[in-house]
């Protein structure tokens, strides 16, 4: 409104921020889908729940910027064993059946809930008898229902105010976290807690890819600084296609495209799918061309992923008719299979008072070491979103207000030494190792070694002397799990010497059975690397 009798304009980063309150039930930090969830759960159960961002809850992260298929299996027994059992193959043997099943009911029921909540599913076209099609969510829909349903719920929602540090009690129990608020001059914020869901989202390094700018793995490791574990970080090599023009990185087009190099030489990628693709980037530049669908089939795919369609159109390029030049992403621990490792009952650490969803949680569970791509991951954000939620609750309906809190943060935070570097020199330096697919998609013991090296001298700087510089904590804390979670990875990759899922070892390329185990690491400063003979699984 403007003109006379007007009042001023109120910019949006002069607002007053909500207020935050001293003490909840459950702390929830990250506003995906796994949050949302997250909260919703931990809400229903009755307790008090604050949700606090990064970015703006139903807006930022991966989901909101596009859209996903689900694990959407009808509950069918012999469908659903059929579903579980092929992951099993897929993902090496490294998942768990009970929990798999569990995830797959959950979804089934959560999607009703979604339904009931008013989410516009489309027409089943393929049915023909008037059912909605419910085996897909489009991200902005599915995350404006979301942020509505948990402020319906009496959640407390604090957008843009990134935590950067969990808090702890004498006893090592997690009570809380801080952060600042980034759009009210980066104004601290402290919230104790009974309980509290990390579910910030897993870790693509920067790497540009659609919607994961937010997911530098911060969740990870301020878990990591009061002693949780992390369980199928040699599976975090995952890498999308995109064009070389955009930040979508959807595979599910992929299907219908042929491949080719500049000069028109076809590329015979065949059956070998996606590593094929990705060595022959390596060689050098690839083309493509969606060639392969039928012209019946180009509305309908228009129709399911529109932001796979957008940066083509905006750059006024026929993908069905034109070529165009491709790249790999790397989407690390975001379509990866990495994370925090969950053994407990819904959802726990080994830290008490310490849950974790979603990205930011390992996926082996249901995926093994396979990317749980959108569908899978999707619904094991739904499920661990609402047994994380659920059981953070009950675990803090008894506990008490901590008589001395600690605060656990320290790389990037408080270095003890003279400050020196800057996050952005850091983050280049961990890119250089970990963002190329000759050194992270096709590794070797030798490269890896090389690597770590290179990650390891940089982690002691940026603990010794890397401090927040124009955003208290933001950007240098960034920056520190980002070399954090480089050197969790290759550590597990060299102790897994052999290829399995997605995990490729050129140096041992066969898969072994007797390695059919996960691997738990622990630690920052000196990585440790255990099998985990809890969650061995032989093939039957």
């Amino acid at each position: 409104m403007t003109g006379p009798g007007a009042g001023p304009r109120v910019r949006r980063s002069a607002r007053r921020p909500v207020a935050v309150p001293a003490r909840v039930g459950v702390l929830v930090l990250g506003g995906g889908p796994a949050g949302t969830w997250a909260a919703l759960a931990a809400a229903a159960e009755g307790s008090t729940v604050a949700l606090v961002d990064k970015g703006w809850c139903g807006t930022s992260g991966a989901a909101a910027a596009g859209g996903n298929n689900l694990w959407f299996v009808p509950p069918d027994g012999e469908a659903r064993e059929r579903a579980i059992e092929t992951r099993m193959r897929e993902g090496g043997f490294l998942a768990d059946r009970t929990r798999m099943a569990a995830a797959v009911a959950r979804t089934w029921d959560a999607v009703g809930e979604l339904a009931a909540a008013g989410y516009p599913f489309p027409p089943d076209e393929l049915a023909g008898d008037g059912r909605r099609y419910r085996g897909s969510l489009q991200g902005p829909e599915y995350m404006r229902l979301q942020r509505r349903r948990v402020r319906r719920a009496g959640v407390v929602v604090v957008d843009q105010s990134p935590a950067t540090e969990l808090l702890h009690d004498d006893d090592g129990a997690v009570v809380g976290a801080a952060g600042v608020h980034r759009q009210h001059g980066n104004a601290p914020w402290s919230i104790e807690a009974g309980a509290v869901v990390v579910a910030t989202g897993g870790c693509a390094f920067l790497s540009g890819a659609l919607g994961c700018n937010v997911d530098t793995g911060d969740g990870a490791l301020m878990a990591a600084e009061v002693g949780a574990e992390l369980s199928g970080m040699e599976f975090s090599c995952q890498y999308g296609t995109a064009p070389a023009f955009g930040a979508e990185t959807k595979g599910l087009m992929y299907q219908f495209a042929s491949y080719s190099r500049a000069d028109g030489t076809e590329l015979d990628i065949g059956g070998m799918g996606r590593p094929a693709l990705q060595r022959a980037m390596v060689e050098g530049p690839v083309y493509a061309r969606l060639d392969r669908a039928e012209p019946e089939l180009h509305e309908r795919m228009r129709w399911s992923q529109p932001n796979f369609f957008l940066p083509f159109d905006k750059m006024g390029v026929d993908p069905f008719r034109e070529r165009f030049a491709v790249r790999a992403v790397l989407e690390g621990t975001v379509r990866g299979t990495g994370g925090i490792a969950v053994p407990g009952v819904g959802c726990a650490t080994a830290v008490p008072g310490l849950f974790a969803a979603g990205d930011a949680a390992s996926r082996e569970d249901i995926t093994g070491g396979i990317t749980g791509g959108g569908s899978h991951n999707g619904a094991w954000a739904i499920s661990s979103g609402s047994w994380a939620g659920a059981a953070a609750a009950r675990h803090a309906v008894d506990t008490r207000p901590a008589a001395h809190v600690v605060r656990a943060g320290r790389a990037g935070l408080r270095p003890p030494g003279r400050p020196r570097g800057t996050a952005g020199e850091v983050v280049a330096a961990v890119q250089a190792r970990v963002l190329p697919l000759e050194l992270n998609r096709f590794r070797t013991g030798a490269g890896l070694r090389e690597s770590l090296a290179v990650l390891d001298p940089l982690w002691e700087e940026v603990v010794d002397g890397l401090a927040p510089a124009d955003r208290p904590g933001t950007h240098s804390r960034q920056a520190a799990a980002m070399v954090a979670h480089a050197r969790w990875m290759y550590r597990a990759a060299l102790a897994r010497p052999e290829s399995r899922a997605m995990h490729q070892r050129d140096d041992h390329p066969d898969t072994d059975p007797g390695q059919a185990r996960r691997l738990r690491v622990r630690g920052l400063d000196d990585v440790a690397v255990l099998a985990d003979e809890r969650r061995a699984v032989i093939a039957s």
